[in-house]
């Protein structure tokens, strides 16, 4: 993975890449079930890429794989969230339209937020599980190490987000595809990220 980039070309890179693809799609369906195996398809996708063998991993039911993704990303949403959400209330409560403004701000700078840490979340759990990614410091810190680095992959999960809900336009049949792809990127990104953040490889000694 020499350039992120290359998230969007590798899953196509994959022989298999259609039927895997589908099928994770259908199993995404299932209600937290299927979303828990995604994130499993994610993170062993990232063994793959990481290993440098541009493969999809199989479709299937990887919730012991998954779960903590699902469960970490869940808590840092809900919290994040939850000043919004008290100033969205009191707005409710007291017919207020200027708290409600304030509440709606506050709302989109925490998804900013969320944006900004979720390429340090995924990593930290996809290296240390639950306890990676609930070392609030550790991803903070992986998040803060190279800001620009970390806005790029933020970016780049936000588009491969946005290709996710295209497959809305098609009867939603599409999202079987979109989704599974947005995974597949996410993968790539992750994968790009990683590297960046360990830096240029040593330049070999040269002889006196």
């Amino acid at each position: 993975m020499n350039s992120p980039g290359d998230s969007f070309a590798w899953p196509f890179q994959d022989p298999g890449w259609f039927g895997k693809m589908i099928v994770q799609g259908l199993i995404y369906i299932i209600p937290i079930v299927g979303w828990i195996a995604i994130y499993g398809w994610l993170l062993m996708t990232i063994d793959n890429y990481r290993a440098g063998r541009r493969e999809l991993a199989p479709a299937g039911f990887h919730l012991a794989r998954g779960i903590a993704l699902f469960v970490v990303y869940l808590v840092y949403a809900v919290i994040i969230e939850i000043p919004g959400g008290i100033v969205l209330g009191l707005a409710a409560g007291n017919h207020s339209s200027g708290l409600a403004a304030i509440g709606y701000a506050i709302d989109s700078l925490a998804a900013l937020f969320i944006l900004f840490l979720l390429p340090s979340i995924i990593l930290s759990t996809y290296r240390s599980g639950f306890a990676g990614g609930f070392d609030v410091a550790a991803v903070w810190a992986m998040a803060t190490r190279d800001p620009g680095t970390t806005v790029v992959a933020a970016l780049l999960l936000f588009v491969a987000n946005l290709i996710s809900s295209l497959g809305v336009i098609l009867c939603c049949v599409g999202l079987l595809f979109t989704i599974p792809y947005a995974q597949a990127i996410g993968a790539g990104v992750i994968t790009w990220y990683e590297r960046q953040l360990a830096g240029p490889a040593p330049m070999p000694a040269q002889p006196a």
